[in-house]
């Protein structure tokens, strides 16, 4: 759960605890008003992140120098967590800018792209992609047909990314494309590629399931030259890039995650007390105190995984292993609540009129954005049989 509030003994951070009030403050003002419309009209605020960036979540791990925060991965959880238990979606955007866009930036872009690029996204004025995905490559990424061609001091890309998270409203994304061999590790390159440029173009845009409020979309490129000076790293090292971005990614889904279980089980409570069947509360039989049991067990055990996760990237550690567990559990679990949750209300969790079937609805893109469950088990047990 969350600790602040709800148990004030257990000893956090200050910065945590600041994020937290923030955050919490910033969900009310801005988001919960807009829930259910933005999600009927899949509509995309993207005004909000610039307001979301005023107070520092739109690069919360990034040094100051640059335009972040300068907090560590707790900061973060801490703050996808929050913005989750009232609406996954916005958490979903908050994450993707951070882990994916921003992140790759940091972590693999030179002193002069980290000052041209890393300040405008830390203020939300402008939003990151992230482009890895295609529609014949999704767990296969190393089969990429999206191509970087080299031409002079240029590359001329050419392909379709799918299923990217602001893929139309993005202003600048971080793209994967291939220049070597289909199945060779170091066939693939980085590049930040800003909208506005040549052959750069939006194509389809998802009608989702859940997640509604947070953009889904293709990239096109069509010919689309950009300058060397935009390749992130060494060439044929975007493969390997990829990979090290979704070990600290996928802790951003074990987030989003507990906030969208947390979401749906403080639901849950709370109606399990108000609603009265045969002269009480129905948290007072079994079968609903049981479901309201396994919930709280099993979200404070995804929560520790977090946690653990969290710390071991703070020390630079490998989370390879760490992330996926966390993913994994987290992701299963918040799946699990909210399907209780449901339950729990029964005809009236099958209604828009009270909170749980929207989270049901996001909490399935939680087993299967940044690498499905099955993927998440594969990445497990290759580390553990090492």
């Amino acid at each position: 759960m969350i600790e602040f509030e709800l148990r004030p003994e257990i000893k956090t951070s200050e910065t945590q605890r600041m994020v937290y009030e923030a955050a919490r403050d910033f969900a009310a003002q801005y988001i919960k008003p807009n829930i259910m419309r933005w999600d009927e009209a899949q509509f995309f605020p993207k005004e909000i992140f610039e307001k979301a960036g005023d107070l520092g979540f739109m690069g919360i791990c990034v040094p100051e120098i640059y335009g972040g925060s300068g907090m560590g991965y707790h900061e973060y959880v801490t703050l996808i967590e929050t913005i989750s238990m009232i609406d996954p979606s916005i958490g979903l955007s908050i994450a993707a800018h951070n882990s994916l866009c921003v992140n790759h930036i940091y972590a693999f872009g030179n002193e002069q792209q980290r000052v041209k690029w890393l300040p405008k996204l830390c203020s939300g004025k402008q939003i990151g992609a992230w482009g890895l995905t295609e529609h014949n490559t999704g767990s296969d990424a190393k089969r990429m047909s999206t191509t970087a061609r080299k031409d002079g001091d240029h590359w001329i890309l050419n392909g379709t990314k799918n299923f990217i998270t602001h893929g139309k409203s993005g202003d600048i994304a971080v793209v994967i494309a291939r220049n070597g061999e289909k199945g060779d590790n170091r066939g693939m390159t980085a590049f930040v590629v800003e909208r506005g440029t040549a052959g750069f173009s939006a194509g389809k845009e998802e009608n989702k399931l859940g997640m509604r409020a947070s953009e889904t979309a293709e990239m096109v490129f069509d010919q689309c030259i950009i300058p060397d000076e935009n390749r992130l790293g060494p060439i044929g090292d975007g493969f390997i890039q990829s990979m090290k971005i979704l070990d600290g990614g996928r802790i951003s889904i074990a987030a989003l995650s507990l906030g969208t279980a947390i979401g749906a089980y403080q639901a849950s409570v709370k109606y399990s007390k108000d609603r009265k069947q045969f002269g009480k509360p129905i948290s007072s039989f079994q079968g609903i105190s049981f479901k309201l049991a396994e919930m709280a067990t099993e979200i404070e055990a995804a929560k520790l995984m977090t946690q653990k996760a969290a710390e071991m990237k703070n020390q630079n550690l490998n989370v390879t292993l760490q992330g996926a567990m966390a993913k994994l559990y987290a992701s299963e679990v918040c799946v699990k609540a909210a399907s209780e949750a449901v339950q729990i209300h029964g005809g009236y969790g099958f209604t828009k009129d009270f909170p749980v079937e929207k989270f049901y609805r996001d909490s399935k893109l939680c087993t299967i954005g940044e690498g499905t469950s099955e993927i998440q088990k594969l990445v497990i047990a290759r580390k553990i049989l090492e």
